[in-house]
């Protein structure tokens, strides 16, 4: 044990305590019925429908968008109502460690963004790609042109090609500012800042389609965006 780090204790931890969640049900269920109801525990995530028809983007096949929608996305609803429900066992249980709390904690961060991350990514999309509205006008600001903007979008999504990861455009309430954000995983996100545009870099976002060329990916992200969409969220967001 002298050898195993404390992140690495933790990471195990929350391996042993999300196993338990997953075949424990019953324990689950039962550490709950003890706890007054919470809205922050309830478990009870369900999937966002897509808002267009996945045979009617282009160069987005339909089996990449269904199989992304169905698997990865809902399969994070699924892992943090789990997860949610395992939080409550644990509030139930005094003597539960802290430690595995701690990774308990984590993966609710994990699955949440996740969440998150992907209805910004699905609702952004069934659109034909050309922009405009106030956000166009700000990004030409903010950027010095709305090409200056994307190009520095598309070098941003390409940093985490072959790897995993968004690429986030977002408006920061705080700074009153727009940014184009790298993030390696579900969890990292500026302070303050509300997405706009999330690009999923995961290789199950594309690999179907596309293979290793990520560029040819990013090409058809931009095609199907519903720059409505995202003009609406960034007025949302300034208000």
């Amino acid at each position: 044990m002298d050898n195993v780090t404390r992140r690495q204790a933790i990471g195990r931890t929350a391996i042993s305590a999300t196993g338990i969640a997953l075949a424990g049900t019953s324990g689950v269920a039962a550490a709950q019925s003890a706890l007054p109801a919470s809205a922050a525990f309830a478990g009870k995530h369900t999937p966002k429908p897509l808002r267009f028809d996945p045979a009617r983007l282009t160069g987005l096949s339909e089996r990449l968008i269904t199989s992304h929608w169905e698997n990865n996305y809902q399969g994070s609803v699924r892992g943090l109502n789990t997860i949610e429900a395992r939080l409550a066992a644990a509030m139930a249980d005094p003597d539960f460690p802290p430690v595995a709390y701690a990774g308990l904690k984590r993966e609710e961060l994990h699955r949440t963004g996740s969440v998150v991350l992907h209805e910004y990514y699905f609702d952004a999309l069934g659109g034909n790609g050309n922009p405009g509205g106030s956000i166009y006008e700000a990004l030409d600001g903010w950027f010095g042109s709305y090409d200056a903007w994307e190009a520095e979008f598309r070098r941003t999504a390409m940093s985490l090609a072959g790897g995993s990861g968004w690429c986030i455009l977002s408006y920061n309430r705080h700074t009153q500012s727009l940014h184009n954000y790298w993030a390696s995983d579900h969890m990292h996100g500026a302070a303050g800042g509300t997405p706009l545009i999330a690009l999923d870099m995961y290789e199950h976002s594309y690999h179907m389609d596309y293979g290793a060329a990520a560029a040819r990916y990013v090409d058809a992200f931009m095609a199907n965006l519903d720059w409505e969409v995202i003009d609406a969220r960034y007025r949302s967001a300034r208000t």
